[in-house]
């Protein structure tokens, strides 16, 4: 796969791309300058895939939880995903100060959607490549969460809501006035308060999407670099590093959820 170690950390940290070659038209890229090549219309596939897949898995439990439910005291898949309920409707009461029933499940749904894509990280980061590799796939980057085309696709998704309750809750004409008149109440600074609110604005998404995206990267890195060490090193550093993504990996999920939170919440903030 690959004959140094530059080509090694290369070769695990390129996506399976799938898209259209100016030359040879849609395929699935073979090298780096292929999908440089590609641009715009290319699509990640193991991004893509993985992370239908953990949003699979994410349903296919909270679902037999949901049809096994019974009263008393809870055990097992049941007990787990009433602790998962209980602990986001806990953090929804607290932080969200609006009324909107979509709220609380959005916040599960990305608290343990994003849990599982960063859980991939505890897989052997040679594993999943070298069966790629042996099933003659060129690469195969395993965790949705360390792509930011994955991060930012969630975020996109937060932010069209953040815009669509803006609206909704204030009205079109409220939310320009927010815009305009914050945080300065005079027409003369209209301009002023229209370039600090976009920008404002804006880099919701964007400080979701790095934040989660940069935690990841850096942990996939790490792990690439122990995995070039010799092999009684490995141990030594490996095991340690992947017992702090036991911190690492929920945290950044549950960051990612309590962001959205807040951001909703403020959207749906009417001050008129």
């Amino acid at each position: 796969m690959a004959d140094t170690p530059a080509e090694y950390i290369q070769h695990h940290l390129q996506n399976l791309v799938y898209g259209a070659h100016p030359d040879k038209g849609w395929i699935i890229a073979q090298t780096p300058e292929e999908v440089k090549a590609m641009g715009f219309w290319a699509v990640h596939v193991d991004t893509l895939g993985w992370s239908l897949f953990m949003g699979l898995i994410f349903v296919t439990l909270f679902r037999m939880a949901a049809k096994r439910a019974v009263t008393g005291v809870p055990t097992g898949l049941q007990n787990m995903a009433e602790m998962c309920i209980e602990f986001v409707q806990g953090i929804v009461k607290d932080t969200f100060h609006g009324k909107n029933p979509l709220v609380a499940p959005l916040a599960l749904t990305i608290f343990v959607w994003v849990f599982l894509m960063n859980s991939l990280k505890w897989i052997p980061v040679d594993y999943i490549p070298g069966l790629a590799h042996a099933m003659g796939l060129p690469y195969f980057k395993i965790v949705p969460t360390a792509d930011p085309n994955g991060t930012f696709g969630i975020s996109l998704g937060v932010f069209l809501l953040i815009i669509f309750y803006s609206i909704k809750v204030k009205g079109i004409g409220g939310f320009t006035k927010e815009l305009s008149f914050t945080p300065f109440n005079h027409w003369a600074l209209i301009p002023f308060n229209l370039f600090l609110e976009i920008i404002g604005l804006l880099t919701k998404p964007l400080s979701l999407a790095l934040r989660l995206f940069g935690n990841m990267y850096a942990g996939e890195v790490v792990f690439i670099l122990i995995a070039l060490l010799p092999f009684y090193v490995q141990w030594g550093l490996n095991v340690p590093w992947a017992i702090f993504h036991i911190l690492v990996i929920p945290l950044q999920a549950f960051i990612f959820m309590v962001l959205t939170v807040v951001y909703l919440s403020a959207a749906h903030e009417d001050h008129h």
